[in-house]
């Protein structure tokens, strides 16, 4: 008898992070989640996961995280590092702390979640991990200062462990998600994306599920970009 995957998911309390989880549970992964918000208890209980209250900026939790999804399921198979949003403001204006808090949310947490899961891929001969990011990691704007920096240097991390553990089964790749109703969108800002909608939670996990799964098993160090066209970078 074939074991179901078993999949962690961050910040998987609403928004791109649930409906990750969702998806995946459809396509009959066992989860474990975590979050910040209260919501993520609930989650878990209606997918018939587990779920633990942390951050991504914590590397405690994310051992936790790892610790409590090998305890309960004895495996793991997928990891989707899902995150918040770092610091607004003036390019110059944002401070020393601000920086260094995004580098915790945007870039660590994925650098720390690498450390304690690939031990575990290794042995078991294949993993794969999915960063969501977004859009600024190819088009930097003055309105997202620290995560477009940021997300630009995660994005150099992904390709950088993508080329190290490839020869072993290990995959990462990063999605990149313009605009979603997980947050309202202006009309103004739908006027600048070429299919003049917001993108939706759900296209977004169904990308992740993608990259997960072993149709995309050739598939190793990308940015997919979700975004309805609105990149112009080629």
């Amino acid at each position: 008898m074939i074991e179901s995957k078993v999949a962690i998911i961050t910040a998987a309390g609403r928004g791109m992070g649930a409906a990750c989880a969702r998806v995946l549970a459809a396509n009959g992964y066992r989860l474990a989640l975590m979050a910040r918000s209260p919501e993520i208890v609930d989650l878990a209980k209606e997918l018939n996961g587990i779920a633990l209250a942390g951050s991504v900026a914590n590397e405690a939790d994310l051992r936790a995280l790892v610790s409590e999804t090998m305890k309960v399921y004895g495996r793991l198979d997928a990891v989707v590092n899902n995150t918040g949003h770092a610091a607004k403001g003036d390019l110059l204006s944002i401070s020393d702390t601000a920086w260094h808090d995004g580098l915790d949310l945007l870039v660590l947490n994925v650098v720390r979640m690498a450390r304690l899961v690939t031990p575990i891929f290794l042995q078991q001969g294949k993993g794969a991990i999915v960063n969501i990011s977004a859009f600024g990691a190819v088009e930097p704007s003055l309105s997202y200062p620290v995560s477009v920096s940021l997300r630009a240097a995660l994005a150099n991390f992904a390709k950088l462990y993508a080329d190290q553990y490839a020869g072993a089964g290990i995959r990462m790749n990063t999605v990149l998600p313009g605009f979603i109703d997980s947050y309202a969108v202006s009309a103004e800002v739908r006027a600048t994306i070429p299919m003049q909608r917001a993108g939706e939670v759900n296209e977004v996990a169904k990308a992740v599920a993608f990259l997960l799964s072993d149709d995309a098993g050739y598939i190793t160090g990308q940015n997919l970009r979700v975004d309805g066209g609105l990149t112009r970078s080629v």
